[in-house]
């Protein structure tokens, strides 16, 4: 069950960081983009591969909303360890 759920962590993580790059390139080419609220969302559900896609690809920077998501889902995720590690 351990493995599951590190499995699902990192491939979450890699999804988020996949959907900034795309971003990033479709926004280079003027084409349809990601809606912010799905970007947002990764933020939330995993803001390691958010945030690392923020600095690798340069995208989003400029907006602090998105800094503020990716905060959150960094205290969201210890406050989940916690209580879980805690049963």
């Amino acid at each position: 069950m351990n493995q599951l759920w590190q499995s699902s962590l990192l491939l979450i993580n890699l999804i988020a960081f996949a959907l900034y790059g795309i971003d990033k390139a479709k926004a280079k080419r003027h084409a349809w983009r990601i809606p912010e609220r799905l970007l947002l969302t990764c933020g939330l559900l995993a803001p390691a591969g958010s945030g690392l896609g923020m600095l690798v690809f340069h995208h989003k920077v400029r907006k602090s909303y998105f800094y503020l998501a990716v905060f959150a889902g960094f205290i969201l995720w210890a406050i989940a360890a916690y209580v879980l590690l805690k049963l």
